[in-house]
């Protein structure tokens, strides 16, 4: 949902183009606050070729590096070659939660008489007819905004846009290192609530309704990204032992919960003057408020009777650039947080790209090795492939023998590419496969290790709830034959969908369930994996295309080739 961009008046015989201006005669949107003046930092772009056809960076641009510039201070010499570029602003697949979840109970901390609103039965001002909340769940790689009704608990509004972060780094820790510079911190937060203002202004105005009637947002994120976004110095969490400044005050007694609270007006929300911004809390290390959100989703914490059976063995899964596992198994519950990385979700693949409008999601080889028949999200020409297509890939690659366990096309270690949709251009190529290796093998890790530290295999899981837009387009038999899940039985696994989004949402209408998690969290059994002994035998194993054994699960010197696998009947 993006705003029609503002044209400022220029002088085309005395003023250079910009690519800004070449966005306008392609139609394509950019937003910008400042009227083009280099002042809000909202229009960046990311240069894709031609960049040797752009002016130098402005001063106002000095907080970009890399192939990102500001749309609005690039100048573009007109007798150039082309220049391809983007914005970090894009709207990929909207994506709600697939499932019903506990009961949603209605008692918000926003309450109305008819007459005066309150927040926690203090007043905050007078009801002008709408009482109105924000879900919001704050991805690394994207952003999903929920508009809910605080009488009724309907989702009345719903948006999604790519983080546009992401000129600070595609992972959190180069995020973390992009803030810690004095020249630059402070613009990741700026970014983020420029953009969570923008999408709520568009979402209200097609509603008829006004930022003023939203009375409280929740943020669900990841320990950086909810950090960040509050305003908080994020550098503890680049460095052991990995801890948002919020627990290390829970650890020394200052504070009982890791969540936060503060008036939306304070970081830059343009809601109702009195509005609260509720950041949920931190289970621990990178395991944020999205995870726990997730957990709220699924009913493993918060609801009461609990929505879950107790004697069940249940395992959680958030993938994406940071994937999340936690299983509780006899009324322990363990979890651990992979840095898997973006090449499934677009990053340093050649043709790899996140799920938008001409990504090939689906693909089905010949015995040659050439895409048989694939097909695109939008439906349109192909322009390369993002997570799902890429897992079908490979899959396919290694099911008809075309390529081996360790990356090796057709046997031969010449071979440095191939080509799987010729008529378009797309190719795979040895480099690619590498980096989906490392981020599948991030993946294996997790989900190995916290499986093995709580003595089962994953033929013992009962449940395994997939969650993030990622996920809910893999197909499980391909990413269970290269080792990227678990091989827990197909009819034992559920696609959850956006379970953080539906979590934040249930903590917005609920407010009985905050407290509980400090609880929750407090009891969570962390693994760090980088500190496991056997971590980087675990995780060289992960790297190779083969689905994962039940007995990969034991001590390493109890691995062999002969370990029983228990196939998914995927």
């Amino acid at each position: 949902m993006n705003e029609k961009p503002q044209k400022k008046r220029r002088d085309p015989a005395n003023s250079p183009s910009t690519l800004f201006d070449r966005a306008d005669e392609l139609g394509i949107s950019i937003p910008t606050s400042c009227g083009r003046m280099g002042q809000c930092h909202e229009c960046v772009v990311e240069i894709f070729s031609g960049a040797d056809s752009l002016g130098a960076r402005t001063d106002p641009e000095r907080f970009l590096s890399g192939d990102f510039r500001l749309a609005c201070q690039a100048t573009v010499d007109r007798a150039a070659k082309e220049v391809k570029f983007s914005p970090v602003w894009r709207t990929p697949q909207i994506l709600g939660s697939a499932i019903p979840g506990p009961p949603l109970v209605l008692d918000p901390a926003v309450s109305t008489d008819r007459e005066n609103v309150f927040y926690h039965s203090v007043r905050t001002g007078r009801f002008r007819g709408s009482l109105l909340g924000l879900a919001v769940d704050l991805g690394t790689t994207t952003v999903v905004m929920e508009l809910v009704d605080l009488h009724t608990g309907e989702v009345v509004g719903a948006c999604s846009f790519e983080n546009p972060q992401r000129f600070g780094g595609s992972d959190v820790m180069h995020r973390i290192s992009y803030d810690g510079a004095s020249t630059t911190k402070g613009e990741l937060q700026k970014a983020a609530v420029a953009a969570i203002n923008r999408e709520l202004r568009v979402i209200c105005d097609q509603l008829g309704q006004r930022p003023s009637d939203v009375h409280e947002i929740v943020v669900a994120g990841n320990t950086t990204m909810r950090d960040l976004f509050f305003g908080l110095d994020v550098q503890s969490i680049g460095q052991r032992p990995y801890r948002s400044l919020t627990e290390f005050h829970v650890r020394e007694g200052n504070s009982v919960t890791t969540a936060l609270v503060v008036e939306a007006r304070e970081i830059g929300i343009r809601a109702n003057r009195e509005a609260r911004v509720f950041g949920l809390p931190v289970m621990a290390s990178h395991l944020g408020g999205d995870t726990m959100a997730g957990l709220l989703a699924i009913g493993m914490v918060g609801s009461d009777p609990p929505e879950m059976d107790p004697s069940e063995t249940v395992m959680f899964v958030d993938m994406g650039t940071n994937t999340e596992v936690v299983l509780r198994h006899q009324g322990v519950v363990y979890a651990a947080s992979c840095p898997a990385g973006p090449a499934f979700e677009g990053g340093q693949v050649g043709f790899g790209m996140r799920a938008q409008e001409g990504a090939i999601e689906s693909i089905r080889l010949n015995d040659e090795g050439v895409a048989a028949e694939f097909r695109t999200i939008g439906e349109g020409p192909p322009e390369g492939l993002c997570g799902s297509g890429l897992i079908d890939l490979l899959a396919e690659l290694r099911s008809r023998g075309l390529m081996s366990e360790m990356g090796v096309f057709r046997d031969d270690p010449k071979i440095s590419s191939i080509s799987v949709v010729p008529e378009w251009g797309i190719s795979l190529s040895r480099q690619d496969v590498s980096w989906l290796a490392q981020a599948k093998a991030a993946n294996y890790a997790g989900q190995s290790i916290v499986l093995r530290t709580a003595g089962i295999g994953p033929s013992g899981v009962d449940r395994l709830y997939l969650a993030g837009a990622f996920a809910n387009y893999v197909d499980v038999g391909n990413a269970t034959k290269i080792g990227l899940l678990a091989p827990v039985l197909k009819g034992r696994i559920f696609k959850v969908g956006n379970a953080a989004v539906r979590g934040a949402r249930t903590a917005l209408l609920n407010q009985q369930v905050r407290p509980v998690l400090d609880d929750f969290a407090l009891a969570v059994r962390h693994i760090e994996l980088e500190t496991t002994p056997d971590f980087f035998e675990v995780f060289v194993e992960g790297c190779q295309l083969k689905p994962m054994l039940e007995g990969s699960l034991d001590a390493p010197s109890s691995r062999g080739a002969n370990a029983p696998y228990v196939e998914s009947p995927a």
